[in-house]
Protein backbone atom coordinates (compact mmCIF):
# COMPACT_ATOMS: atom_id res chain seq x y z
CA UNK A 1 0.00 0.00 0.00
CA UNK A 2 1.62 3.61 -0.93
CA UNK A 3 2.88 5.93 1.85
CA UNK A 4 3.54 9.45 2.74
CA UNK A 5 6.80 10.02 4.70
CA UNK A 6 6.39 13.03 7.20
CA UNK A 7 9.35 14.52 9.99
CA UNK A 8 8.01 16.77 12.76
CA UNK A 9 9.55 18.98 15.01
CA UNK A 10 8.65 21.32 17.70
CA UNK A 11 7.84 25.26 17.38
CA UNK A 12 9.24 25.83 20.76
CA UNK A 13 11.86 24.04 22.73
CA UNK A 14 10.59 22.68 25.94
CA UNK A 15 10.03 19.39 27.74
CA UNK A 16 9.79 16.28 26.06
CA UNK A 17 6.34 16.07 26.64
CA UNK A 18 5.63 19.63 25.83
CA UNK A 19 7.79 18.88 22.46
CA UNK A 20 6.09 15.87 21.72
CA UNK A 21 2.04 18.00 22.07
CA UNK A 22 3.69 20.27 19.60
CA UNK A 23 4.64 17.22 17.15
CA UNK A 24 0.89 15.74 17.81
CA UNK A 25 -0.71 18.69 16.95
CA UNK A 26 0.85 18.84 13.73
CA UNK A 27 0.39 14.93 12.82
CA UNK A 28 -3.68 15.61 14.01
CA UNK A 29 -3.86 18.72 11.21
CA UNK A 30 -1.88 16.10 9.25
CA UNK A 31 -4.80 13.41 9.74
CA UNK A 32 -7.26 15.87 9.53
CA UNK A 33 -6.00 16.84 5.71
CA UNK A 34 -7.02 13.26 4.13
CA UNK A 35 -3.77 10.98 5.87
CA UNK A 36 -4.30 8.05 8.08
CA UNK A 37 -1.17 7.87 10.64
CA UNK A 38 0.07 3.89 10.56
CA UNK A 39 3.53 4.25 12.25
CA UNK A 40 4.96 7.00 14.32
CA UNK A 41 8.62 6.75 14.84
CA UNK A 42 9.26 9.35 18.41
CA UNK A 43 12.71 10.25 19.18
CA UNK A 44 13.82 11.70 22.27
CA UNK A 45 16.29 12.59 24.80
CA UNK A 46 15.66 11.47 28.32
CA UNK A 47 18.46 10.82 30.96
CA UNK A 48 18.34 7.04 32.30
CA UNK A 49 16.33 3.47 31.79
CA UNK A 50 13.95 4.63 34.49
CA UNK A 51 13.21 7.93 33.31
CA UNK A 52 12.91 6.69 30.21
CA UNK A 53 9.94 3.92 31.41
CA UNK A 54 8.16 6.80 33.00
CA UNK A 55 7.90 9.06 30.07
CA UNK A 56 7.09 6.46 27.62
CA UNK A 57 4.18 5.55 29.26
CA UNK A 58 2.98 8.96 29.90
CA UNK A 59 3.86 9.47 25.60
CA UNK A 60 1.91 6.46 24.66
CA UNK A 61 -1.04 7.01 26.47
CA UNK A 62 -1.40 10.51 25.03
CA UNK A 63 -0.76 8.99 21.66
CA UNK A 64 -3.65 6.43 22.52
CA UNK A 65 -5.71 8.71 23.57
CA UNK A 66 -5.18 11.48 20.58
CA UNK A 67 -6.05 8.43 18.11
CA UNK A 68 -8.16 6.22 19.81
CA UNK A 69 -9.45 3.19 17.46
CA UNK A 70 -6.73 4.40 14.69
CA UNK A 71 -3.85 4.52 16.70
CA UNK A 72 -0.44 3.80 14.32
CA UNK A 73 1.88 1.82 15.35
CA UNK A 74 4.11 3.44 18.20
CA UNK A 75 8.06 3.52 19.01
CA UNK A 76 9.96 5.35 21.22
CA UNK A 77 13.59 5.58 22.10
CA UNK A 78 16.09 7.45 23.69
CA UNK A 79 18.13 9.09 20.22
CA UNK A 80 18.53 12.80 20.99
CA UNK A 81 17.34 14.93 17.91
CA UNK A 82 19.82 17.98 16.92
CA UNK A 83 19.49 20.49 19.40
CA UNK A 84 18.00 22.11 20.74
CA UNK A 85 14.73 20.04 20.49
CA UNK A 86 14.33 16.86 22.72
CA UNK A 87 11.78 15.36 20.65
CA UNK A 88 11.69 14.61 16.89
CA UNK A 89 8.46 12.66 15.59
CA UNK A 90 9.20 10.19 12.19
CA UNK A 91 5.63 9.40 10.96
CA UNK A 92 4.21 7.09 7.90
CA UNK A 93 1.01 7.43 6.95
CA UNK A 94 -1.71 6.63 4.02
CA UNK A 95 -4.66 7.92 2.60
CA UNK A 96 -6.92 8.09 4.80
CA UNK A 97 -10.11 6.62 2.53
CA UNK A 98 -7.39 3.78 2.21
CA UNK A 99 -10.16 -0.01 2.58
CA UNK A 100 -8.86 -2.33 5.26
CA UNK A 101 -6.78 -0.69 7.77
CA UNK A 102 -6.99 -1.91 11.28
CA UNK A 103 -5.48 -1.01 14.72
CA UNK A 104 -4.68 -3.54 17.08
CA UNK A 105 -2.88 -4.35 20.39
CA UNK A 106 -0.67 -6.82 21.94
CA UNK A 107 0.49 -6.62 25.74
CA UNK A 108 -0.07 -2.63 24.90
CA UNK A 109 1.83 -2.74 22.06
CA UNK A 110 0.09 -0.89 19.12
CA UNK A 111 0.22 -1.92 16.06
CA UNK A 112 -1.62 -1.87 12.38
CA UNK A 113 -2.47 -4.26 9.73
CA UNK A 114 -3.21 -3.04 6.16
CA UNK A 115 -5.14 -5.46 3.59
CA UNK A 116 -5.27 -4.60 0.05
CA UNK A 117 -5.46 -5.79 -3.24
CA UNK A 118 -1.54 -6.83 -3.00
CA UNK A 119 -1.93 -8.83 0.46
CA UNK A 120 -1.66 -8.00 3.74
CA UNK A 121 0.85 -5.82 5.79
CA UNK A 122 1.43 -5.80 9.47
CA UNK A 123 3.12 -2.65 11.26
CA UNK A 124 4.45 -2.92 14.70
CA UNK A 125 6.66 -0.88 16.69
CA UNK A 126 8.11 -0.42 20.82
CA UNK A 127 8.11 -4.89 20.91
CA UNK A 128 10.05 -4.95 24.01
CA UNK A 129 9.43 -6.10 27.40
CA UNK A 130 11.10 -3.13 28.89
CA UNK A 131 12.99 -4.76 31.34
CA UNK A 132 15.97 -6.85 32.09
CA UNK A 133 18.15 -3.19 30.71
CA UNK A 134 21.49 -4.41 31.87
CA UNK A 135 20.96 -8.31 30.10
CA UNK A 136 21.04 -7.83 26.77
CA UNK A 137 20.84 -11.64 25.84
CA UNK A 138 17.28 -11.80 27.85
CA UNK A 139 15.98 -8.19 26.85
CA UNK A 140 16.56 -9.80 23.09
CA UNK A 141 14.46 -13.36 23.96
CA UNK A 142 11.92 -11.52 25.36
CA UNK A 143 11.20 -8.80 22.58
CA UNK A 144 11.78 -11.34 19.58
CA UNK A 145 9.16 -13.85 22.02
CA UNK A 146 7.02 -10.73 21.96
CA UNK A 147 7.35 -10.45 17.77
CA UNK A 148 6.92 -14.41 17.22
CA UNK A 149 3.63 -13.33 19.26
CA UNK A 150 2.15 -10.60 17.11
CA UNK A 151 3.11 -12.59 14.06
CA UNK A 152 1.23 -15.54 15.48
CA UNK A 153 -1.66 -13.83 16.23
CA UNK A 154 -2.34 -12.49 12.59
CA UNK A 155 -1.47 -15.98 11.23
CA UNK A 156 1.93 -14.63 10.27
CA UNK A 157 5.68 -16.19 10.78
CA UNK A 158 9.35 -14.94 10.76
CA UNK A 159 9.11 -15.67 7.02
CA UNK A 160 6.68 -12.72 6.43
CA UNK A 161 9.36 -10.11 7.55
CA UNK A 162 10.57 -7.99 5.47
CA UNK A 163 12.05 -5.09 7.15
CA UNK A 164 13.46 -4.72 10.64
CA UNK A 165 14.75 -2.30 13.20
CA UNK A 166 16.60 -3.51 16.20
CA UNK A 167 17.43 -0.84 18.95
CA UNK A 168 20.36 -2.03 21.12
CA UNK A 169 20.87 -0.72 24.46
CA UNK A 170 24.78 0.22 24.97
CA UNK A 171 25.14 -1.40 21.68
CA UNK A 172 29.25 -1.40 21.90
CA UNK A 173 29.32 -2.15 25.19
CA UNK A 174 31.84 -4.93 26.55
CA UNK A 175 31.29 -7.07 29.65
CA UNK A 176 33.64 -10.05 30.21
CA UNK A 177 34.11 -10.14 26.78
CA UNK A 178 31.06 -10.04 25.59
CA UNK A 179 29.33 -6.92 23.50
CA UNK A 180 26.09 -6.36 23.45
CA UNK A 181 25.60 -5.93 19.60
CA UNK A 182 27.02 -9.71 19.04
CA UNK A 183 24.87 -10.73 21.82
CA UNK A 184 21.97 -9.78 19.96
CA UNK A 185 23.33 -11.29 17.05
CA UNK A 186 23.50 -14.45 18.45
CA UNK A 187 19.83 -14.19 19.60
CA UNK A 188 18.56 -13.13 16.20
CA UNK A 189 20.15 -15.94 14.79
CA UNK A 190 18.58 -18.43 17.07
CA UNK A 191 15.12 -17.02 16.64
CA UNK A 192 15.79 -16.82 12.92
CA UNK A 193 17.02 -20.60 12.91
CA UNK A 194 13.95 -21.49 15.23
CA UNK A 195 11.11 -19.68 13.55
CA UNK A 196 12.19 -19.03 9.72
CA UNK A 197 12.38 -21.40 7.27
CA UNK A 198 13.79 -19.00 4.01
CA UNK A 199 17.61 -18.63 3.09
CA UNK A 200 17.55 -15.08 2.81
CA UNK A 201 16.42 -12.47 5.49
CA UNK A 202 14.53 -9.31 6.41
CA UNK A 203 16.35 -5.25 5.44
CA UNK A 204 17.37 -4.07 8.65
CA UNK A 205 19.11 -1.90 10.78
CA UNK A 206 21.06 -2.44 14.12
CA UNK A 207 21.86 0.68 15.71
CA UNK A 208 22.42 1.97 19.70
CA UNK A 209 19.88 3.83 21.96
CA UNK A 210 20.65 5.63 25.32
CA UNK A 211 19.50 3.33 28.02
CA UNK A 212 19.62 -0.79 28.40
CA UNK A 213 17.32 -3.33 26.57
CA UNK A 214 16.15 -4.14 23.21
CA UNK A 215 13.52 -2.92 21.30
CA UNK A 216 12.63 -4.52 17.72
CA UNK A 217 10.16 -2.47 15.24
CA UNK A 218 9.26 -4.53 12.13
CA UNK A 219 6.97 -4.56 8.77
CA UNK A 220 5.96 -8.52 8.07
CA UNK A 221 4.13 -8.89 4.72
CA UNK A 222 2.03 -11.70 3.11
CA UNK A 223 1.76 -10.56 -0.78
CA UNK A 224 -0.07 -12.24 -3.22
CA UNK A 225 1.17 -14.14 -6.35
CA UNK A 226 1.50 -10.63 -8.39
CA UNK A 227 3.96 -9.56 -5.97
CA UNK A 228 7.74 -10.76 -5.54
CA UNK A 229 10.26 -9.92 -3.10
CA UNK A 230 14.04 -9.65 -3.67
CA UNK A 231 16.96 -9.79 -1.65
CA UNK A 232 19.21 -6.05 -3.26
CA UNK A 233 22.95 -6.37 -2.97
CA UNK A 234 25.70 -3.86 -3.21
CA UNK A 235 28.68 -4.83 -5.41
CA UNK A 236 30.93 -2.80 -3.15
CA UNK A 237 29.93 -4.69 0.00
CA UNK A 238 29.87 -7.96 1.03
CA UNK A 239 27.18 -9.39 2.24
CA UNK A 240 26.82 -8.49 5.99
CA UNK A 241 25.72 -12.63 7.11
CA UNK A 242 28.99 -13.53 5.24
CA UNK A 243 31.12 -11.27 7.53
CA UNK A 244 34.19 -12.73 8.55
CA UNK A 245 35.35 -13.41 12.41
CA UNK A 246 37.83 -10.78 12.16
CA UNK A 247 35.74 -7.95 11.65
CA UNK A 248 33.16 -9.22 15.03
CA UNK A 249 33.49 -8.16 17.90
CA UNK A 250 33.70 -9.80 21.91
CA UNK A 251 34.33 -13.43 22.02
CA UNK A 252 31.94 -16.62 21.09
CA UNK A 253 28.85 -17.59 23.18
CA UNK A 254 29.95 -20.63 25.49
CA UNK A 255 29.87 -23.73 23.72
CA UNK A 256 30.20 -22.28 20.44
CA UNK A 257 33.48 -22.06 18.11
CA UNK A 258 32.45 -18.25 16.14
CA UNK A 259 30.02 -15.84 16.18
CA UNK A 260 27.12 -15.29 14.41
CA UNK A 261 28.02 -12.52 11.97
CA UNK A 262 24.55 -10.14 11.26
CA UNK A 263 21.74 -11.09 9.59
CA UNK A 264 20.46 -9.03 7.12
CA UNK A 265 20.32 -7.99 3.46
CA UNK A 266 21.36 -4.75 2.00
CA UNK A 267 18.33 -3.82 0.93
CA UNK A 268 14.80 -5.87 -0.35
CA UNK A 269 12.84 -5.26 -3.21
CA UNK A 270 8.81 -5.65 -3.14
CA UNK A 271 7.74 -4.83 -6.32
CA UNK A 272 4.58 -6.05 -8.61
CA UNK A 273 3.69 -4.81 -12.13
CA UNK A 274 2.95 -1.16 -11.46
CA UNK A 275 4.80 -0.18 -8.10
CA UNK A 276 7.87 -1.36 -6.27
CA UNK A 277 9.65 -0.34 -2.73
CA UNK A 278 13.32 -0.97 -2.34
CA UNK A 279 13.66 -0.86 1.62
CA UNK A 280 17.28 -0.03 1.91
CA UNK A 281 18.97 -1.25 5.38
CA UNK A 282 21.12 0.57 7.58
CA UNK A 283 23.99 1.57 5.58
CA UNK A 284 27.58 2.61 7.11
CA UNK A 285 31.23 3.67 5.50
CA UNK A 286 32.39 0.08 4.78
CA UNK A 287 33.46 -1.33 1.46
CA UNK A 288 34.14 -4.94 1.03
CA UNK A 289 33.75 -6.25 5.02
CA UNK A 290 36.34 -2.90 6.26
CA UNK A 291 35.61 0.72 7.83
CA UNK A 292 36.37 3.29 5.16
CA UNK A 293 37.52 7.35 7.08
CA UNK A 294 37.96 5.95 10.42
CA UNK A 295 37.96 9.52 12.24
CA UNK A 296 36.42 11.08 9.33
CA UNK A 297 33.01 12.30 8.89
CA UNK A 298 32.86 13.85 6.00
CA UNK A 299 34.65 10.62 4.26
CA UNK A 300 32.16 8.19 5.77
CA UNK A 301 29.15 10.12 5.03
CA UNK A 302 30.21 10.18 1.40
CA UNK A 303 31.20 6.95 1.36
CA UNK A 304 27.86 5.86 2.73
CA UNK A 305 25.85 7.70 0.22
CA UNK A 306 28.03 6.17 -2.62
CA UNK A 307 26.59 2.65 -1.05
CA UNK A 308 23.17 3.76 -0.98
CA UNK A 309 23.72 5.09 -4.70
CA UNK A 310 25.28 1.88 -5.61
CA UNK A 311 22.64 -0.11 -3.95
CA UNK A 312 19.43 1.74 -5.36
CA UNK A 313 20.52 2.36 -8.44
CA UNK A 314 17.71 1.85 -10.90
CA UNK A 315 19.15 0.54 -13.57
CA UNK A 316 21.29 -2.49 -12.19
CA UNK A 317 18.18 -3.23 -10.87
CA UNK A 318 16.37 -3.68 -13.63
CA UNK A 319 19.00 -5.90 -15.12
CA UNK A 320 19.08 -7.44 -11.34
CA UNK A 321 15.00 -8.90 -12.21
CA UNK A 322 15.05 -8.73 -15.64
CA UNK A 323 13.01 -6.04 -16.61
CA UNK A 324 12.57 -4.73 -20.35
CA UNK A 325 12.22 -0.98 -19.12
CA UNK A 326 14.24 1.02 -16.59
CA UNK A 327 13.04 1.75 -13.06
CA UNK A 328 12.99 5.52 -12.25
CA UNK A 329 13.15 5.55 -8.73
CA UNK A 330 13.18 8.53 -5.97
CA UNK A 331 13.71 8.46 -2.07
CA UNK A 332 10.78 8.73 0.06
CA UNK A 333 12.52 9.26 3.55
CA UNK A 334 16.07 8.71 5.01
CA UNK A 335 17.25 8.26 8.68
CA UNK A 336 20.06 9.35 9.74
CA UNK A 337 21.75 8.06 12.79
CA UNK A 338 24.85 9.98 14.15
CA UNK A 339 27.36 8.83 16.62
CA UNK A 340 28.84 12.31 17.69
CA UNK A 341 26.50 15.31 18.53
CA UNK A 342 29.20 18.15 16.67
CA UNK A 343 28.57 16.23 13.75
CA UNK A 344 24.93 17.08 12.95
CA UNK A 345 25.47 20.38 10.87
CA UNK A 346 28.00 19.31 8.69
CA UNK A 347 26.22 16.04 8.04
CA UNK A 348 22.60 17.47 7.61
CA UNK A 349 24.57 19.78 4.93
CA UNK A 350 25.98 16.70 2.73
CA UNK A 351 22.65 15.17 3.06
CA UNK A 352 20.69 17.89 2.30
CA UNK A 353 22.96 19.01 -1.05
CA UNK A 354 22.73 15.16 -1.97
CA UNK A 355 19.24 14.11 -1.47
CA UNK A 356 16.77 17.79 -1.48
CA UNK A 357 13.48 17.74 -0.60
CA UNK A 358 13.58 14.33 0.87
CA UNK A 359 12.29 13.87 4.25
CA UNK A 360 14.52 12.95 6.26
CA UNK A 361 15.74 12.84 10.49
CA UNK A 362 18.89 13.59 12.01
CA UNK A 363 19.40 11.36 15.45
CA UNK A 364 22.33 10.61 17.43
CA UNK A 365 23.02 7.42 17.97
CA UNK A 366 26.04 4.23 18.43
CA UNK A 367 26.49 2.48 15.30
CA UNK A 368 27.42 -0.83 15.21
CA UNK A 369 31.29 -0.43 14.78
CA UNK A 370 33.12 1.45 17.11
CA UNK A 371 35.06 3.01 14.33
CA UNK A 372 31.61 4.03 12.45
CA UNK A 373 30.62 7.52 13.06
CA UNK A 374 27.15 7.47 10.85
CA UNK A 375 24.45 5.21 9.69
CA UNK A 376 21.53 5.81 6.90
CA UNK A 377 18.56 4.03 6.16
CA UNK A 378 16.14 4.73 3.34
CA UNK A 379 13.07 3.56 1.18
CA UNK A 380 13.29 4.27 -2.55
CA UNK A 381 9.90 4.48 -5.01
CA UNK A 382 10.64 2.85 -8.29
CA UNK A 383 8.35 2.92 -10.93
Amino acid sequence: MPKEYFVFLPSVSGSVEEELNQCLNQIIKTRDAGYRPVKLNIFTDMPGFETFISVRQKILSNVITAFGNTCPAVNITVQPPEKPWKTAIEAIFVVEDSPGITSKLHNSIPYIVLESETGKELWSGGVSSYSDPADTRRAAEKAFDLMVNILDKEQMSMNNVVRQWNYIGDILKVDMGYQNYQIFNEVRSEYYQRYRSKTDFPAATGVGMKHGGVILDFCAMQPNKQVFIKPVENPNQVNAYSYGQQVLMGVPDRGKTGMHPPQFERGLLIANEHHSTLYISGTASIVGQETIGTGDIEKQTLVTIENIRKLSDPGRISNMISRPVPYKGFFSMLRVYIKRPGDFSLVRQICNKHFPGIPAVFIEADICRTDLLIEIEGEVILK
